[in-house]
């Protein structure tokens, strides 16, 4: 409890230190300096500004005996199938980071359930061995989102996405690529920010839970149909039409799991039975 109030008066120490500099910027009198009084009314409303924008942080940060709570009812209904004997201290490793990490993440539904997840899986004798260290630090990487997107790929699926690209008439000169990874995961999943998925998935891949092979794409007929032919590159088909020394190509590609990824997702994304 002594480390979690230090840890909590630090936070609070930040934000007043915050506070405090922009405090501390002088303010002349209106005789000396007749801007200065018109900067130090600014200085103070961004100062309060930015107390309202960060005073929510103070709420969002678990305390131990939220996080303790958290753990004690959910990793155990998580692990209510599993026998008695077979329930295990986790490796320290493993349930030290998850436990700090919950401190800053544990306000998101999406992001709190892998780490309970992984706990799971750590206090369990027969799995404990698949709970890799760096399980916790790829977790730590991702949005709430992206938590959401590995759901799709929880049965080792591959999926097609497609580039969109500009291709120049003379092949000589090439083609510019104008939207990079574009599939249809917005119609398996619900995501809130559809426009980020591109991005979402070069992270995943960053993360070395996802990949896209390169020069490798699915070969059953109409995969790549629907995304050619998609409705939202209508206004892109137009506009290089104004333009004729270009058209529009594509080129196809897959993404799916890693092996290391699909670890990933059998002990953290899945719910453990």
């Amino acid at each position: 409890m002594e480390q979690d109030e230090t840890k909590g008066t630090n936070l609070n120490a930040t934000i007043d230190s915050v506070s405090g500099l922009v405090k501390a910027v002088p303010v002349y009198q209106d005789a000396i300096q007749p801007a200065a009084k018109q900067i130090g009314q600014t200085l103070e409303t961004v100062s309060k500004t930015v107390n309202i924008a960060l005073a929510p942080i103070k709420a969002l940060v678990w305390g131990y005996e939220k996080i303790e709570d958290f753990i004690t009812n959910r990793v155990s209904e998580k692990l209510k199938n599993i026998p008695e004997e077979n329930i295990t201290t986790p490796p320290p490793q493993v349930a030290g980071p998850t436990i700090e990490a919950l401190r800053y993440s544990g306000h998101d539904p999406n992001l709190r359930e892998l780490y309970a997840n992984l706990l799971a899986t750590a206090m369990d004798k027969e799995t404990i061995h698949k709970a890799h260290p760096g399980f916790v630090e790829i977790i730590k990487n991702l949005t709430s989102d992206e938590a959401t997107l590995i759901q799709v790929f929880k049965g080792n699926n591959q999926y097609p996405i497609i580039d969109i690209r500009a291709d120049f008439q003379d092949s000589n000169k090439g083609f510019i690529t104008i939207y990079s990874n574009y599939s249809h995961l917005s119609k398996i999943v619900v995501i809130k920010r559809t426009d980020l998925i591109p991005t979402y998935l070069d992270n995943l891949c960053r993360l070395g839970i996802l990949e896209i092979p390169s020069g490798v794409y699915l070969t059953a007929p109409n995969t790549y149909e629907p995304l050619e032919t998609s409705l939202e590159w209508e206004s892109v088909k137009e506009l290089l039409e104004k333009e004729p020394y270009k058209k529009i190509g594509f080129e196809r590609k897959l993404i799916k799991p890693t092996a290391f990824g699909k670890l990933f997702i059998e002990n953290v994304v899945n719910e453990k039975k």
